[in-house]
């Protein structure tokens, strides 16, 4: 297959993909598509694993050598912004966050190792469901992946808009952060809003908790550490002219050490109910770990930038990026086995392309990365298991 069809197959992959997004562990037709086009390449293809989970292997030679590489299925619940011919047909649902692109790069580098076999050993293509709420790896892995399909190391990519288009990037160690969430439920007295002296105003006491959760990072933590706090809900079962009884409110930290997290929820705890303490309030603090922070092996870095280094060149990788605060759920594999996970530049303001965030209706993949993510990935491959 030429440069030409090779590219064009990549954007269609895309756009199909692109047209049909599937939220966390629905995504069967997702898995689907996948499985045909994995078929079609005469793989051998395992399905349901986690879920929706796809895996498909190819070994080529005597190599006993055994490299996973990984993309992410799901959706997210978001009505698409923008006029695409090859839009979402799936109402209140799309790709806001490149999977779609993750999967056709990842579909890539399989057709790239099929038709070359220039390679020594085993490739696992992994295809993960549910990603966004952090649940998919961990049910891959409940339900037998590293058993059935065992990896010595396995790499993950994801795209990032504000990077130049076709950058590479990544570092060693802690890359992205942990996401824990936290529910604070208040139980104050409830009134009628003229007469506030008879209430205990859980509103007022939120706004009091809310305050004092920012003191947290700025006041407990050394500087240099990073974390962050941040309440993103507020609901109160009052109307109009009454002050409420209940308000809940909700939010996530994000932080990189176990020691951090501790902090965090304990010195959150003392504030939530110290201050409901203080008015006569009941409190119930609740606080969850949802994703671990992402922590790349040191000598799968080494590896990751020189399959970038090939692809890209010399001025488009950067082997140290800062850490990012987002979470991914890749993390759920690097605490089993090595393994390195890189972002990829979707474009930034200065081509007026890719650079639309994240989690926007009106984000859309850069279709100009497929080749770069497609060959970085083979190229890992090539280089872990060389003839």
């Amino acid at each position: 297959m030429d440069h030409s069809s090779f590219e064009q197959q990549l954007r269609k992959w895309r756009h199909d993909l692109h047209r049909i997004p599937e939220t966390a562990f629905e995504e069967k037709e997702t898995s689907e598509y996948i499985v045909r086009a994995l078929t079609e390449m005469g793989l051998e293809v395992h399905t349901g694993i986690g879920g929706t989970g796809v895996v498909a292997s190819l070994k080529c030679g005597t190599g006993a050598g055994i490299i996973g590489i990984r993309a992410d299925m799901d959706a997210l619940n978001f009505t698409e912004v923008g006029d695409r011919p090859y839009a979402s047909r799936n109402k209140g649902k799309m790709h806001a966050c490149g999977h779609d692109g993750h999967m056709a790069a990842l579909l890539g580098a399989a057709k790239l190792l099929t038709d070359s076999k220039n390679f020594n050993g085993t490739v696992r293509f992994v295809f993960q469901p549910a990603e966004e709420p952090g649940k998919g790896a961990l049910a891959m892995i409940g339900d037998g992946l590293l058993e059935r399909f065992p990896m010595d190391e396995i790499y993950g990519m994801h795209n990032m808009p504000g990077m130049p288009e076709g950058t590479i990037a990544t570092r060693a160690g802690g890359i992205m952060a942990c996401e824990d969430n936290f529910v604070i439920r208040i139980k104050g007295q409830g009134a009628h809003a003229a007469r506030p002296h008879m209430s205990i105003d859980p509103l007022v006491i939120a706004a009091e908790i809310i305050l004092g959760l920012q003191t947290i990072v700025s006041r407990n933590l050394d500087p240099s550490i990073p974390a962050v706090i941040s309440c993103t809900e507020i609901h109160t079962d009052g109307i109009r002219n009454a002050i409420p009884t209940h308000v809940e409110i909700k939010g996530d930290t994000r932080s990189y050490a176990p020691e951090v997290q501790k902090m965090l929820e304990e010195r959150m705890r003392a504030i939530a109910e110290g201050i409901c303490g203080m008015h006569g309030a009941e409190c119930q603090f609740e606080y969850t770990h949802e994703f671990a922070p992402t922590v790349n092996w040191e000598e799968c870095v080494d590896i990751a930038v020189k399959a970038a280094l090939n692809v890209a060149g010399e001025t488009k990788v950067n082997a140290n990026v800062q850490q990012v605060m987002v979470s991914e759920d890749f993390s759920a594999f690097l605490q089993d086995i090595p393994g390195c996970f890189v972002f990829i530049g979707n474009g930034d303001a200065s081509d007026g392309k890719g650079h639309i965030p994240l989690h926007n209706p009106a984000y859309d993949f850069n279709d100009n990365i497929l080749k770069v993510g497609a060959e970085y990935f083979a190229e890992l491959i090539r280089i872990r298991l060389p003839l």
